[in-house]
């Protein structure tokens, strides 16, 4: 079984007791259950009306707490709902679009809350990169240190986090992936390290979000591997060719997981196919409650699959 391979430490020798026991969680059930989840913390009431169960996991993100944002008005009640979401007994993902620092178009179609989009800012991750000394640079490390405040919030009452940055890195069309792998694994080792050795966030589970073996930053740094897949409306399938993809990224040594979906992988294909993704996570609207990507009956059949585990499937956790 490919499960006995892996082990449940996580990279950061100090993680919180929290991190451990999730970690710990995540390998004992990998290759025999999947963990239902679903982007937004909005969406839970609707599921469980329309399936009788909530999802494992809840995706949020830290969007609205870039200081790009912030500083153009910019307010979230994520926080919040990820500390509900935790005293629930559920688990929490936590990806960042992080806007960029500064260099916003912010004109028609470029917006400046668009500014995550390589599209919508000048932002040169590279050069930063290479000049610690400059402004772009200290804007970065600015935007990561402020973030870690909101981070700390989680680990102050004891929120394990899988956490999910620079997600989506080898697409490009996010700005830190515009210059290309390097200054992306470059920026994703600045930011483990700054938010590991400077502001001893232990809480973290640290999820890479690329599966080209160019782009990966490096197993000291990575726990859990995963990628965003996107089907066309209403196929199933269990998406072999990219769980086999971060298997050989990693030689089968860490976890997989499918950290974005359209369409929810079939279950029974899944278990029948050995395709052990940890957790699925759709996406929220129409890929969700539109009916083209995931039907209301596809919906019932997923969350009351014996091979997918939901809220009311989850162990009793230390911090309940």
């Amino acid at each position: 079984m490919t499960e006995q391979k892996i082990s449940s430490t996580l990279v950061n020798q100090d993680a919180t007791s929290e991190a451990r026991e999730l970690m710990r969680y995540l390998v004992k059930s990998y290759g025999s259950a999947v963990l239902s989840g679903q982007q937004e913390y909005s969406n839970l009431n609707w599921i469980n009306e329309n399936t009788g169960r909530k999802p494992a996991v809840i995706g949020f993100d830290l969007m609205e707490y870039s200081p790009s944002r912030t500083e153009r008005g910019a307010t979230s009640e994520e926080i919040r709902d990820m500390i509900a979401w935790h005293q629930q007994g559920g688990i929490v993902t936590l990806c960042w679009h992080w806007n960029a620092p500064s260099q916003l178009i912010d004109e028609p179609g470029k917006e400046w809350w668009r500014g995550f989009y390589t599209e919508a800012t000048t932002f040169d991750l590279a050069s930063a990169l290479a000049h610690p000394e400059s402004d772009e640079y200290a804007l970065l490390i600015r935007d990561i240190d402020v973030i870690a405040g909101h981070l700390q919030e989680f680990k102050d009452v004891g929120v394990p986090v899988l956490f999910r940055p620079l997600h989506e890195a080898e697409g490009g069309w996010f700005w830190w992936g515009a210059k290309g792998p390097e200054p992306a694994k470059q920026l994703y080792r600045l930011l483990y390290d700054r938010l590991v050795n400077q502001h001893e966030l232990g809480n973290l589970i640290w999820v890479w979000n690329s599966e080209q073996p160019e782009w990966y930053p490096g197993d000291d740094v990575v726990d859990i591997v995963s990628v965003d897949v996107y089907p066309k409306a209403g196929d199933h399938d269990p998406l072999a060719e990219r769980y086999e993809n971060l298997r050989n990224l990693v030689n089968d040594s860490k976890l997989i997981a499918l950290a974005e979906n359209g369409s929810i992988p079939d279950p029974q294909q899944m278990e029948e196919q050995g395709i052990h993704w940890s957790w699925f996570c759709t996406w929220t609207g129409e890929f969700l409650r539109g009916g083209q990507h995931n039907t209301v009956d596809f919906l019932k059949e997923v969350y009351n699959s014996d091979y997918v585990i939901t809220l009311d499937q989850l162990p009793e956790w230390s911090w309940k």
